[in-house]
């Protein structure tokens, strides 16, 4: 029994099970950490191709047209009846409206069947209104809509014009022409349907709270109203010639004054027309150009605020971005310095060294050539140094390394390494430069240049 009570236990351990599954999520856990960290941590060198493409110095504008506006006033009261289409050029002593004191002239015209019967043909003006609408409507301009609205109802009025003229016999006999006034245009131009108040708005009255659309009041003159004795019924533009005013700063008014006529492009229908500059700065110190045109007046005749784009430059060269484009130092050396040598016969100078006794001699230094002048070329900073001499052939003549100059450029990675190439930039603008294409130390179309010109440095390998 005592021998049976000193037996020692020893405590059973169980196996170790390694589990496949649990490894493979580990090892890939830790290759992912991995592969985030490098991500992280390492450059990221994107490349652009250069292409050829063209900038405009595109500076949208919202205008104010002002026109030679001739508002015409009702001679007595009496409800107004349109018969001219708005936008449309009437000649003098052309039917315009007409003013009904008994308000009883449609009501007639229906009764006695001569209301206005639409042809084919005037079917089809309607349909070709409606398609040109919808082809061309733009949300951005929901205020189109007004005007679609107004010139469909001016089609609808012009087709009657021909329905009122044709009845003035039976309108004399039922006794209502005594009560029905026909007015004529008194001068020939463009008959307009509204009025708000900048009719006679000079350039030397402009502030800059014209512009400001919140405050502005435009009153449609709607037919079939009643009007009161000097009250406006339409009015006349009567001169194909016509302004815009934008409010600009001393600058962008002294480059257009300085061009004289300036290319404008109308966003409403993306027509351009040439305007001739003229300026103004008032007692506030706001300056308004104003943009003189001989043409298109009609085409925006009922609007008073327009959106334009003044195009003043128009460039084609290789369209680059911005980010690319990188300011380098070089040296600047006399052309005479300059040899071809060394085993692959490529540019260098000669410059001077000492051997470890003292002696003089010069050595063959392999250079890059950025750019040159007349007398002058550009050189690569990274071989040679401040202070060395260099050492004009056949000649005793040295010139110390001194003179320094920076060129604008790009880096170059045709060749798999970060390799400086000048540039000619003829325009840029916020984001992208024109420069000129085939030059002899620049760039040519189907280059590929890092697009970000502060993550790399000269001669920087870009495919590991």
């Amino acid at each position: 029994m005592s021998s049976n009570n000193n037996e020692k236990i020893v405590k059973y351990r169980k196996p170790i099970h390694i589990n496949i599954g649990m490894v493979i999520f580990a090892v890939i856990f830790v290759y992912i950490l991995i592969c985030i960290f490098m991500y992280f941590t390492q450059k990221h060198i994107e490349g652009h191709q250069v292409k050829m493409g063209s900038l405009s110095t595109n500076n949208i504008y919202k205008g104010i047209a002002l026109r030679d506006e001739e508002i015409v006033s009702a001679t007595q009261a009496g409800y107004v009846n349109y018969y001219a289409r708005e936008g449309e050029r009437v000649g003098t002593g052309n039917l315009v409206y007409t003013l009904d004191e008994s308000g009883k002239l449609a009501d007639y015209l229906n009764t006695e069947g001569t209301g206005t019967t639409l042809t084919s043909r005037d079917l089809s003006e309607l349909k070709t209104e409606i398609l040109g609408f919808k082809n061309n409507f733009d949300p951005k301009f929901f205020s189109s809509v007004y005007d679609f609205k107004y010139g469909v109802k001016g089609t609808v009025l012009k087709l009657a014009n021909a329905n009122i003229l044709e009845n003035v016999d039976k309108i004399n006999r039922s006794g209502l022409s005594e009560l029905i006034s026909f007015c004529s245009a008194p001068d020939t131009g463009i008959v307009i349907y509204s009025v708000d108040g900048y009719e006679d708005l000079t350039l030397e009255q402009f502030t800059k709270d014209l512009f400001d659309t919140k405050n502005y009041e435009k009153t449609q003159l709607i037919s079939n109203e009643l009007v009161e004795a000097g009250q406006p019924v339409y009015k006349l533009s009567t001169n194909e010639d016509w302004s815009i005013v934008i409010q600009t700063d001393q600058e962008k008014a002294d480059e257009l004054m300085e061009a004289e006529y300036v290319k404008v492009k109308f966003l409403k229908n993306q027509d351009t027309s040439w305007g001739q500059v003229s300026s103004y700065t008032n007692p506030d110190g706001d300056i308004f150009v104003k943009l003189t045109f001989t043409n298109s007046m009609v085409t925006f005749c009922t609007d008073r605020f327009i959106d334009i784009e003044l195009i003043l430059e128009d460039e084609e060269g290789l369209k680059i971005p911005n980010s690319s484009i990188i300011e380098k130092e070089f040296f600047i050396v006399p052309k005479e310095y300059v040899i071809k040598g060394g085993n692959s016969n490529s540019y260098g100078v000669m410059r001077e060294t000492y051997t470890e006794d003292g002696t003089a001699t010069t050595e063959f230094i392999e250079t890059t050539i950025y750019n040159e002048t007349e007398t002058e070329y550009y050189l690569d900073d990274m071989i040679l140094r401040i202070g060395d001499y260099i050492v004009k052939p056949d000649s005793t003549d040295k010139y110390a390394i001194s003179k320094r100059g920076s060129l604008t450029g790009v880096y170059n990675i045709n060749k798999g390494y970060a390799d400086f190439k000048q540039i000619n930039i003829l325009y840029q603008n916020d984001e992208y430069s024109i420069v000129k294409s085939n030059t002899q130390y620049g760039l040519s179309v189907y280059d590929y240049i890092v697009l970000d010109a502060a993550t790399v440095v000269d001669d920087e390998l870009i495919y590991e």
